[in-house]
């Protein structure tokens, strides 16, 4: 995902960049020239993301869930079912990276309320998480490393 970002940029965000500052600068003055203003910030944003990018990907740590031997405590990686004690809903969820939350996907964010909360439980523990709406409990029901 970041790797398919980080290509994007260099190859088609960055030279279509260059060729929109080239393009304004062919219009003459440059002092009242919005293209030229605008291009400038839009090549500002990418170099930035992608040395954002880079040096996440230089310090990315590739954890594998299936080779996790944490005896069925909820650790980084972990896919975590739990059932809400109010309402009896069970969600999963996988606990990753900040960069690979997507909640939809059903992978939170090891920094986020619910995953700090889950993190060291075992399976028929409960667990109290802070929400914007009040305190919520859920029970683990299960822990898996896939």
């Amino acid at each position: 995902m970041l790797r398919a970002e980080l290509q994007h940029l260099k190859s088609v965000e960055r030279p279509a960049v260059i060729q929109a500052i080239a393009e304004a600068r062919a219009q003459g003055d440059l002092s009242e020239n919005a293209e030229y203003d605008a291009a400038k910030e839009k090549q500002g944003f990418i170099e930035g993301r992608i040395a954002d990018l880079e040096g996440k990907l230089s310090n990315a740590q590739i954890i594998d869930p299936t080779t996790l031997d944490a005896e069925g405590r909820i650790v980084f990686g972990a896919t975590v079912e739990l059932e809400d004690a109010n309402s009896g809903e069970s969600v999963t969820y996988q606990i990753v990276g900040d960069d690979e939350a997507d909640i939809k996907k059903g992978k939170i964010s090891v920094s986020s309320p619910i995953a700090r909360a889950l993190i060291g439980k075992y399976a028929g523990d409960s667990v109290d998480v802070q929400a914007p709406g009040g305190v919520r409990q859920y029970e683990v029901l299960d822990v898996l490393y896939k």
